[in-house]
C-alpha cells in the first residue's frame, strides 16, 4: 500500500492498515518550498502492522540523508545520531510550528500549549 501526503492533502482518503505500507511526502515543507525557504525534504516511511519499521528523510538543500530503523538507531549521512542528554528545559532550544490546520479550536489548543512552554525561561 501507499499513502502520499500530497494526495491526502488534496482530499483523497487513506486508511493505515496492517499491510506493509509506504508513506511518502515528496515535498515535506511545501510552504517552505513555495516561499523558497531552504528547509525542504523528501520523507519516506515504511510501516508494517501500523508500526514504523524505517524512515528516510533527505534534506535537499543541505544534502543530508537522515535514516532510522526500528531498534537500530538514527543516522545522518551515515553518522550515528544521539540525543543531547540535556535534562534542564531552561537550557534547551524550543522550536515549534503551527501546522497547516487553521480550525479555530485547533489553533486555540496549539497556542495554549505554546503559551505554557513560553512561560518557562527557555531559549527559542
Amino acid at each position: 500500500s501507499f499513502i502520499g501526503e500530497e494526495s491526502v492533502a488534496a482530499g483523497e482518503g487513506s486508511i493505515l492498515t496492517d499491510n506493509p505500507t509506504w508513506i511518502i511526502d515528496p515535498i515535506d515543507g511545501t510552504t517552505n518550498f513555495v516561499h523558497r525557504f531552504p528547509f525542504v525534504a523528501v520523507s519516506i516511511g515504511f510501516v508494517v502492522n501500523k508500526k514504523i519499521e524505517f524512515g528516510i528523510v533527505y534534506s535537499c538543500v543541505e544534502d543530508k540523508m537522515y535514516t532510522a530503523r526500528k531498534g537500530k538507531g538514527a543516522f545522518c549521512n551515515g553518522q550515528k545520531l544521539k540525543v543531547s542528554g540535556q535534562e534542564d528545559i531552561t537550557k534547551s532550544l524550543l522550536v515549534t510550528e503551527l501546522g497547516s490546520n487553521r480550525d479555530p479550536e485547533t489553533i486555540k489548543i496549539i497556542l495554549s500549549n505554546m503559551e505554557r512552554l513560553l512561560s518557562i525561561p527557555i531559549h527559542g
